[in-house]
């Protein structure tokens, strides 16, 4: 089968013709019907050797739909013919964070004592799902996408499921009158203020250099789009009760924190090398809260599906060949995508 694997630390990866995996114990063998690119394939791809305790080759993707055409012996035939999403943090399911739901956050997914970063899940450390085929080690680690067209449905595994889970995070104030600042209208920002608008928010504020981001921002339901954050805040007289940085770069989140209402709340989702400095005396309103959230449980997953099924999320996305993997990376590298780009394999045969 076509596969396409990082063979070197800091290097493009390539397209490999490689063996179909064969499932074991309870093991699961999707065939991949799409799989979404993230930007945090590219900080895989550019990490020099030893920063991540991942071996190579391995194939990427973790945003990842299928269909299970095979199974372990140890594992439930009922599923075959079953179409999947994959969820692509595959924790332990025995830790006190994964007894709690909170598979995102299990110890064992922690960085080793040496500062390695630890095998994540699919396309993070084991092989992912760029490809016809992958294995999925447990139906632990799938959720029934049955109803939602395959393109659709593999960002959900990673660009719905963390935007859905930065806003979840924050119930308690998203009302009628809760005002939120939306820093970033790409292929997680665009699905934020979806699920924003289905909790029933008051109002909106997107900031985007992009005219085709902020235009998309209007059709989704913002109430306001701004090319810069400057001129958020002059919009803002009495700043903003939630902010999502789903760029979280040097030039975002010092700015995105100075939004803040009195008691509101930042949420740095991208991971674009900003950093904040905080405390009591240097400036933030009274009562400032500061998160990174990391992905999503399966839970979450389970209701992102959901709500993609029942027609509240939709998904901004252009398909490719699996052929073209490689130049498709380029292109999201130079930021040249809106919304998120969607490779289809060929379909196995034999």
């Amino acid at each position: 089968m076509l596969a396409v694997q990082l063979t070197t630390w800091g290097a493009e990866p390539v397209l490999r013709d490689i063996p179909v995996p064969l499932p074991r114990g309870e093991e699961l063998l999707l065939q991949v019907t799409a799989a979404g690119l993230c930007r945090s394939d590219l900080h895989v791809m550019d990490a020099p050797a030893g920063s991540f305790d991942y071996p190579l080759p391995l194939t990427l993707g973790h945003e990842v739909a299928g269909t299970v055409v095979d199974v372990g012996p140890d594992a439930d035939s009922a599923l075959l013919g079953e179409a999947v999403v994959v969820h692509g943090v595959w924790g332990c399911g025995s830790c006190r964070s994964c007894a709690r739901g909170r598979e995102n956050y299990c110890l064992r997914l922690r960085p080793r004592p040496d500062g390695r970063l630890a095998p994540i899940g699919n396309g993070l450390g084991h092989h992912g799902g760029l490809a016809q085929a992958m294995i999925v080690p447990s139906s632990r680690f799938v959720v029934p996408a049955d109803g939602v067209n395959p393109v659709a449905c593999a960002p959900l595994a990673a660009a719905g499921l963390t935007a859905y889970y930065a806003v979840r995070e924050h119930l308690d104030l998203i009302d009628e009158s809760a005002i939120c600042l939306m820093i970033g209208i790409g292929g997680l920002g665009h699905l934020a203020i979806q699920v924003l608008r289905d909790l029933g928010v008051g109002r909106i504020v997107a900031v985007d250099t992009r005219s085709d981001a902020l235009d998309m921002a209007r059709r989704l339901g913002a109430d306001t789009a701004l090319a810069d954050l400057g001129s958020a805040r002059s919009a803002l007289e009495d700043g903003a009760d939630l902010v999502f940085d789903f760029v979280g770069s040097p030039e975002t989140t010092a700015s995105a924190a100075a939004v803040l209402a009195p008691g509101g709340r930042l949420a740095v989702v991208g991971s674009a090398g900003g950093r904040l400095e905080v405390g009591k005396d240097v400036g933030l309103a009274a009562g400032w809260r500061v998160t990174a959230p990391f992905w999503g449980p399966r839970s979450d997953l389970m209701a992102v599906v959901d709500l993609a099924r029942r027609g509240a999320l939709h998904m901004t996305a252009t398909t490719y060949p699996l052929t073209d993997a490689i130049e498709v990376y380029r292109r999201l590298r130079a930021g040249d995508i809106t919304g998120r780009a969607v490779l289809v394999p060929p379909l196995l045969t034999g």
